[in-house]
C-alpha cells in the first residue's frame, strides 16, 4: 500500500513542477563535492555567490585549492556561513585528492556505489549527503540524497518513519522506488517542501498531495 501511495505521490508532482532532468552542468565530480561542502546548512542562493567568488579567486582543482591560503579561501565563502570550517574542509579535502587520488574523483564513476561512497566517506567534512549529491549528480549512482526538505516531505508523508535517520529515510525510500526516479524524488520533494511543505508553516490547503498526506493540517 505504501509502494502504491509513493508512486501516486510522485505521479502527482511530476504533473505539479518542471520535469527534473540530469543536470546540464559542466561540473566534474571534484567540483560538485566543493559546491556541496559549501552548501551545508545553507540556503542554495549563497550557495551560489559563495561559489562563483570562490570560483574567481581560485581554479577549482584539487592542485589549486590544497595551495591556498586557507584565510583566502574563507574570506570567498563568508555569504555562505560557517565559512572557516568550511574554508579548513576544502583545504583538507583538495590535499586528500591531490595525494591519494592523483588529483581526480573521477573513480566515482568506475568504482561501484558502495565502494565510491564509503571513499567518499572517510574524507574530511564529507557526510552522507555530500556523498550521496556527488554520486547521483556526477556519476548518476543509484542513490537519493536525504537534504533538510526530502527528510521533512518523507516524514510527514509517512514514506519514511518519523524517528528514521539519515540512512533509515534513504534506504526507505529507495525501497519505495525504481532507481531510474531517483534524481526526480531527490528534486521533487525539494520542490514540494520549499513550496508547499515548509518547515514550520506548511501550506497545506494548496498542497498538491494533500489527499495523500497524514500530516496534512484542516486548517492554514
Amino acid at each position: 500500500m505504501t509502494t502504491t501511495r509513493a508512486n501516486e505521490v510522485l505521479q502527482i508532482l511530476k504533473n505539479t513542477f518542471p520535469t527534473p532532468r540530469w543536470p546540464s552542468s559542466k561540473r566534474n565530480p571534484f567540483q560538485t563535492l566543493i559546491v556541496t561542502i559549501i552548501s551545508q546548512n545553507t540556503a542554495s542562493n549563497n550557495t551560489a555567490k559563495a561559489f562563483e567568488k570562490l570560483s574567481k579567486k581560485f581554479q577549482i582543482t584539487p592542485e589549486a585549492l590544497a595551495k591556498a591560503n586557507e584565510k583566502d579561501i574563507a574570506d570567498t565563502l563568508r555569504v555562505a556561513g560557517l565559512f572557516r570550517n568550511k574554508a579548513k574542509t576544502i583545504k583538507r579535502v583538495s590535499r586528500i585528492v591531490l595525494e591519494q587520488f592523483n588529483g581526480s574523483l573521477d573513480f566515482v564513476h568506475s568504482m561501484s556505489l558502495y565502494e565510491a561512497r564509503k571513499t567518499l566517506l572517510a574524507m574530511p567534512g564529507v557526510g552522507p549527503k555530500t556523498a550521496d549529491v556527488v554520486l547521483l549528480f556526477s556519476a548518476k549512482k543509484p542513490t537519493i540524497p536525504v537534504d533538510t526538505h526530502v527528510n521533512r516531505v518523507s516524514k510527514r508523508l509517512r514514506l519514511a518513519p518519523i524517528n528514521a535517520d539519515y540512512e533509515n529515510v534513504r534506504m526507505t525510500l529507495q525501497s519505495l522506488y525504481a532507481p531510474e526516479d531517483f534524481l526526480a524524488v531527490h528534486l521533487l520533494f525539494i520542490m514540494l517542501g520549499r513550496r508547499y511543505c515548509k518547515a514550520l508553516k506548511p501550506i497545506c490547503k494548496k498542497c498538491p498531495v494533500n489527499s495523500l498526506c497524514p500530516s496534512k493540517r484542516t486548517e492554514d
